[in-house]
């Protein structure tokens, strides 16, 4: 059976409280810890912290988390991400920032990891201020990032933390976790359907629940297998 996969973005913004940490449990308080999140003070650990790990394992997800809690602090937080171009505009190294979050790393031109080293070297040894923290997160092991020598090397300096994909039972949890969170029902037999037809990764998943959620808000009816596929039909 073919497997779908639908581009469409998330409703809801990522918490560090929202993400199910199954096996990557350890990341999870390490980051928590970092940025404060639950009401403690964070700590910015001037050692760098970098995630790595498969499609669907929720890299994106805590570095967005990661960046809502410090902003709830009041801190200014430095991204970037393969989507953010290099130009005269681009943003250069900000002191008022408390940290620097860098995703996606493995996918960075040569001009984005030129901005990355001087985000870097800028937050780890300021001209003035405290040291920043650096958060990265990248799909492979920093040795094996194809990246510049000296990029590469810092992104390995600190902690580093490889994220394990979660498995059906774990997703499933998840799935059940984010549907009570949106107050919609999710049955045993519509999320049979959804890992027997959709893209079984996390992210993929997540996406297509939003989906789901939204379309049964605007037909007024409950989450059941004729809605998904009317769904499917209406998007073609």
């Amino acid at each position: 059976m073919k497997q779908l996969a639908l581009d469409i973005g998330l409703a809801t913004g990522p918490t560090l409280g929202r993400f199910f940490a199954g096996p990557n449990g350890a990341a999870l308080q390490h980051l928590r810890l970092a940025a404060g999140d639950g009401g403690g003070q964070a700590t910015h650990a001037p050692l760098p912290t970098y995630l790595w790990g498969g499609s669907g394992s929720g890299k994106t997800h805590l570095l967005e988390a990661v960046r809502q809690a410090l902003r709830e602090q009041g801190g200014g937080v430095g991204w970037l991400d393969p989507g953010v171009v290099q130009s005269p505009a681009a943003p250069d190294f900000d002191e008022t920032w408390t940290a620097v979050l860098m995703d996606d790393v493995h996918l960075y031109d040569p001009a984005q990891q030129a901005m990355a080293f001087n985000w870097f070297v800028n937050a780890i040894s300021p001209a003035n201020g405290p040291q920043r923290w650096v958060l990265a997160a990248g799909r492979l092991p920093p040795a094996d990032l194809p990246l510049r020598d000296d990029l590469r090397s810092r992104l390995g300096w600190g902690h580093v933390f490889q994220l394990q994909l979660l498995d059906e039972a774990e997703r499933r949890a998840v799935l059940r976790q984010e549907a009570d969170a949106r107050g919609v029902f999710l049955g045993d037999e519509v999320m049979d359907y959804m890992l027997r037809r959709f893209a079984r990764d996390l992210g993929s998943l997540m996406q297509l629940l939003d989906q789901l959620d939204a379309f049964a808000l605007r037909t007024q009816r409950a989450i059941t297998i004729p809605l998904l596929k009317s769904m499917l039909q209406e998007a073609q």
